[in-house]
């Protein structure tokens, strides 16, 4: 099977890769090839603006400026949306223009879609009321590669936080835990949706194969924590103390809105995917916590 992967340096696509180089070739779609041939197997194939027709069986697209490495200014809000709008405008023209379609697009988006969800247990068919700036960004992210339904299956990942041992929330936990300057944020009840790595790869192919899946998936455990529970059991993890607490008005300074994705309680279900019959392999924190720390 021909795959095209935008955004395959991130973190869920080079797992991907390196995950399934057997049985599927990839194409990788990057700014700079040079750099993205140090990060990837030797077998990727690699490109640098999209051909005018197309030769692949599924596209994932998942390119995009990382959404909390820098504070929300207006300028950072814009080319977080637009990282992620362009090249999927760019993908679904491709499509439409092509002779040869693909059997399916995979394209990215976050469980940012539902905003505030507090305690209740939220599936893909929930009806989102307010717009705040995630959900303004996913619901338009959706909505263009939505425009590929005319010509093959569409799937759209509604991520949660991923977990890994090379990079994501992990990475940026890790010094500050083990410092045993580790906290819970804010209050620390509200809820976080999280998927191992490994789930989240897995759960991609699933959706390649599983022809009856489309539209909107979540990508989470079916066992979202609190920031509490969370803090608790990577402290726990890494022999280290959680006495801190972050207060929500130091990181509303530090992130300016960004602290709203640390802050909001998001109890999100994968209900799609279990109703399909996905094999969670990590859905207990404490267990994937150890499996990659």
């Amino acid at each position: 099977m021909n795959i095209l992967i935008t955004g395959g340096t991130g973190l869920i696509g080079r797992h991907f890769i390196n995950a399934f180089q057997q049985p599927y070739q990839f194409t990788v779609l990057t700014r700079n090839s040079q750099k993205a041939a140090k990060i990837l197997p030797q077998c990727v194939e690699f490109i640098e603006e999209l051909p005018e027709q197309n030769t692949f069986e599924v596209i994932i697209n998942l390119a995009g400026e990382p959404i909390v490495d820098k504070r929300w200014t207006e300028m950072q809000k814009e080319k977080i949306c637009q990282s992620r709008w362009q090249i999927t405008e760019q993908v679904i023209a491709m499509i439409k223009r092509a002779k040869f379609k693909p059997a399916c697009l995979i394209s990215g988006s976050a469980i940012g879609y539902y905003g505030e969800t507090g305690k209740k247990l939220t599936g893909e068919e929930v009806q989102v009321s307010h717009e705040d700036f995630a959900h303004l960004l996913c619901k338009k992210w959706e909505d263009i590669a939505q425009e590929a339904s005319e010509h093959c299956r569409v799937v759209l990942l509604r991520t949660g936080v991923v977990l890994a041992n090379d990079g994501g929330a992990l990475a940026k936990m890790r010094l500050p835990f083990y410092l045993a300057l580790g906290g819970k944020l804010g209050h620390g009840q509200q809820y976080m949706s999280w998927i191992h790595i490994e789930d989240m790869i897995h759960a991609i192919q699933f959706c390649i194969l599983t022809a009856s899946i489309n539209g909107a998936i979540n990508c989470t455990s079916p066992q979202a924590s609190t920031n509490a529970e969370f803090t608790k059991a990577l402290g726990q993890q890494l022999h280290r103390p959680t006495w801190f607490s972050v207060p929500e008005s130091m990181l509303n300074i530090l992130m300016g809105q960004g602290a709203e994705l640390l802050l909001t309680s998001q109890n999100i279900y994968p209900q799609k995917l279990l109703e399909q019959g996905f094999d969670f392999n990590h859905s207990n924190l404490k267990y994937a916590l150890a499996d990659l720390l």
